[in-house]
């Protein structure tokens, strides 16, 4: 879960089952994002 530093949540991931599939949905962000500013932390 990402939280702002007021405590309010801005952003939250669905449970994936295996690290394959967490990697393609971090690729699906990474193609379909407006934004062309990505940062991994």
């Amino acid at each position: 879960m990402l939280k702002a530093s007021n405590g309010q949540t801005i952003g939250k991931s669905e449970m994936y089952n295996s690290m394959a599939a967490a990697k393609n949905g971090i690729e699906s962000v990474k193609k379909n994002s407006p934004s062309t500013v990505i940062k991994e932390a």
